[in-house]
Order: structure tokens, then C-alpha cells, then sequence
């Protein structure tokens, strides 16, 4: 019998992401944490991260969870096969209902992409900047922004990059303006892996 068709069929309908791969493993050899930390050398909040969806770890980092697991990254992504997510949103529909008006989320739960279109005229309040990077793009209309001191205008087509920590505003300047930001969600940090 195949080790997948071997799994619970509750297992089964319900979507492995790495982390539930990388819990259930530390579970089965009923390692602490603190004992997971010890054998890959990465730090308990990381791992503690890591097992509940908040940061994906790099290649490096998963190898050495993998090797303090006594498995192999294959077998981790296998058991991890299942995240596979296909979500539609359809047109006029807020995948997170209750934002700003003239806005509409476009992926639901949390995942690590967050993407926002917003229609008609907005302004942003005052100049902020997120940790993680985020592109803009102009579906129809015009918006200005200012990033770093410089103003940029962007018209239908266009687009604008902005890595995590720059500051920006922008507002949209007419009423048939469509923008799409995409964004490394705010609840995900990227860090670098520790070096050996």
C-alpha cells in the first residue's frame, strides 16, 4: 500500500501546509521544540513560526529542520503536497469583507500573498511603509505616488515595486481609477537564514 493512501481519510481532506508536515513529525518522535531548536541550530519562535503558517522556512532552514527530524525535505514536501490552494474570487465579491470602502480584498485567509484592488478615488493617510515589499499596478485611471521623496505618476498599465521599508503615500486621481496592490502579507517577516 502506498504511505499516502495509508493516511487517515480525515488526514486527507483536510490541506497539510509544510508546517502541520513539520509539526506532525516532531510530534511523532515527540521532540519539544526546544529540542528541535537544539538539533537544526534555529531558534524556538522561528520553528514555533514555522508550524503555524506565520513564516515559510528557506531550502537551507527546511534541510535542517528536516535533518533534526531524522526525515528528509522530500518527505516533508510530500506530506505537504495537499497545501495546494485554488480560491476564485469572482468579480464584485471582498474576500475579507468590512475594508475600506472602494476596496476589495482578493485572496481569502492567510496566506502569505495579500492583494487589495481598490476603486475610485483614494488618498492614503499620511506616509507609511510595510515591512515586506509590495507592487502596485494601475488596472484604468491615474495615481500619484511619492516613495522616497520622488513623485511618480502612473497611468493604465503601469506598475511600481516597493521594497519592504520604503516609505510611500499615494492617492488615486479620479473617480475610474482601478489599482491592484500585491503584497507580501504583514504577518509574514522575512528573514534571513542563520549562516553555519
Amino acid at each position: 500500500m502506498d504511505a499516502k493512501d495509508a493516511k487517515d481519510p480525515k488526514e486527507r481532506e483536510e490541506p497539510l501546509r509544510v508546517g502541520a508536515a513539520v509539526r506532525k513529525r516532531r510530534r511523532a518522535l515527540r521532540l519539544t521544540l526546544a529540542a528541535v531548536s537544539a538539533r537544526s541550530g534555529l531558534s524556538v519562535p522561528f520553528l514555533s513560526q514555522v508550524e503555524n503558517e506565520r513564516a515559510r522556512p528557506s531550502d537551507r532552514s527546511l534541510q535542517r529542520i528536516a535533518d533534526a527530524l531524522d526525515t528528509t525535505v522530500g518527505t516533508l514536501l510530500a506530506a505537504s503536497d495537499t497545501t495546494r490552494t485554488v480560491d476564485l474570487v469572482r468579480a464584485g465579491e471582498d474576500a475579507h469583507p468590512g475594508g475600506p470602502e472602494g476596496s476589495r480584498s482578493l485572496v481569502r485567509g492567510r496566506h502569505q500573498l495579500r492583494a487589495v484592488e481598490f476603486s475610485g478615488e483614494h488618498q492614503t493617510e499620511g506616509e507609511f511603509s510595510h515591512r515586506n515589499d509590495e507592487l502596485m499596478y494601475v488596472a484604468d485611471g491615474a495615481v500619484e505616488v511619492e516613495a522616497e521623496g520622488r513623485a511618480h505618476r502612473l497611468g493604465p498599465g503601469d506598475s511600481l515595486f516597493l521594497s519592504g521599508g520604503v516609505r510611500h503615500r499615494w492617492r488615486a486621481t479620479g473617480p475610474d481609477t482601478r489599482i491592484l496592490l500585491v503584497a507580501v502579507a504583514d504577518h509574514i517577516s522575512a528573514t534571513p537564514a542563520p549562516r553555519t
